[in-house]
């Protein structure tokens, strides 16, 4: 008469039948008022009075009934466990549940008027991972319903083996589980549980990630190669990772098809390539670790540079190698190979390390890296000269003599000119000027003249222009 909706009322007879234990006309009365979702997938557990109806039943279960004790079942319970077994679940889970008519009674009101994710967190909850699993399956629910039901009930409970020897039973080769199992590594590194993420890899034998897990582990947090040193076991897990999964392609080569679909694939060429950069990061750690102890360590920077980082974070690796040895010769081999490697941009290297040393104040070494560039065998003509032109631009206040040492190193004649130049050494780059081809001599002592009048240097000025 009044129009209200009548869904509560029924709701609440429902209950009262419920906890009358009167089974049969609760399902009737619920019918009139529950419905079963729009979308089984949503995640969530479905409308609150179902909620109600599971939680009432499964806090007012009896004792499990062993089969022995099925005689003590009342009439009710055994008509409505007759009924719900004839369901089409599709797995009965062993246990409790098969035997107690009020378990049967909630996978009843789940099925009917729950979701994939209210069905699986049931399941859960009663220990049935198994059916949980097939439930996924046979539903193919998305990953988010396998990561908030499954997953993270599994590994907060302790149960990430149970959960992966079931994975495994089910699907051997965990192919009907890949899309599942590459959501949950997705959700760990979101969450920084690299630990587990990393157990995870190994179980799925995801060599490759496994690979790239363990070089953050060796990375991440580390201020010093001091550190660094102590971590090197996880450049070994590296290489063994790398090593397996080259194996693993060999031996498959042979066969039609990789059966890998959701493990990370990568050439043969790439891992060997990898496997080449974990022995070099190796050989910069132990080099860096000894320096770093003997106190020859010179540079702090706030970033620990590795071979695992981009190129401009490789380069820094390099300069490190150079610039904390006990002199420049005793790093330059090991950095050289860096450079090689990765086909670096050499010049710029060793122009930041010279700058470096300018800083330092240790000009002889740079003499020393100019004469480790060249013997390198692959330096161009004009490296060397370069690398002095580059530090020049940056610093106007090396001590003379020092500054004539360097000059006087360059190969070329127009770059020592250009460098006596730039550090307004007018006399100088006079003198080597006149020694140049008469055409080409002309236009260098006028480019002197120019600079010595605009420097106000009368007296070179008068001598280029006696000259000219």
């Amino acid at each position: 008469k009044s129009g209200l909706d009548p869904g509560g009322a029924w709701h609440a007879w429902g209950m009262a039948c419920l906890k009358a234990g009167n089974l049969n006309s609760a399902r009737e009365k619920f019918n009139r008022c529950l419905k079963p979702p729009m979308d089984l997938n949503q995640l969530n557990h479905g409308s609150r009075l179902v909620q109600d109806v599971i939680q009432y039943l499964e806090s007012t279960v009896k004792p499990v009934l062993i089969a022995d004790d099925d005689y003590f079942a009342t009439l009710r319970e055994l008509e409505a466990t007759v009924r719900t077994r004839s369901l089409s679940l599709e797995m009965m889970c062993e246990g409790k549940i098969q035997h107690n008519s009020y378990y049967q009674e909630c996978l009843f009101y789940l099925h009917s008027y729950g979701t994939n994710l209210a069905i699986i967190s049931f399941y859960m909850r009663h220990d049935c991972m198994r059916e949980a699993l097939l439930h996924l399956l046979n539903k193919e629910s998305p990953s988010e319903v396998f990561i908030e039901g499954i997953f993270i009930p599994s590994y907060e409970s302790g149960k990430l083996h149970m959960l992966e020897n079931l994975l495994e039973t089910i699907d051997p080769g965990l192919e009907s589980w890949g899309v599942y199992l590459i959501a949950a590594c997705k959700y760990l590194q979101k969450k920084n549980y690299y630990h587990i993420l990393y157990e995870l890899q190994q179980f799925m034998k995801d060599h490759v990630r496994a690979a790239m897990t363990c070089i953050r582990f060796f990375t991440h947090g580390a201020k010093s190669y001091t550190e660094l040193g102590g971590k090197q076991t996880w450049l070994l897990k590296i290489k063994d990772h790398l090593k397996v999964y080259l194996q693993e392609v060999s031996r498959s080569s042979g066969r039609k098809k990789m059966a890998f679909t959701f493990r990370k694939k990568m050439s043969a060429t790439d891992v060997s390539r990898h496997i080449n950069t974990v022995d070099l990061q190796m050989e910069v750690t132990k080099f860096l670790h000894q320096c770093e102890s003997s106190g020859t360590s010179q540079m702090t920077d706030s970033s620990l540079p590795t071979l695992f980082g981009n190129n401009n974070m490789k380069m820094d690796v390099a300069c490190k190698v150079i610039l904390e040895g006990k002199n420049i010769e005793e790093g330059f081999g090991i950095a050289f190979r860096v450079l090689q490697d990765f086909q670096l941009e050499a010049t710029e290297v060793y122009s930041k390390v010279a700058k470096q040393l300018v800083k330092q104040q240790k000009y002889s070494e740079i003499r020393q890296l100019l004469k480790c560039v060249n013997e390198s065998g692959v330096a161009a003509k004009n490296d060397g000269d370069n690398i002095i032109l580059n530090c020049l631009n940056e610093f106007k206040n090396i001590p003379a003599e020092d500054l004539d040492n360097l000059i006087q190193d360059m190969d070329s004649d127009e770059n020592k000119i250009q460098a006596y130049m730039m550090c307004n050494k007018l006399r100088s780059a006079y003198l080597v000027s006149v020694r140049q081809e008469k055409a080409r001599a002309v236009q260098l002592v006028q480019h002197v003249r120019q600079l010595a009048e605009s420097s106000g240097d009368d007296v070179v000025k008068t001598i280029c222009a006696q000259w000219l």
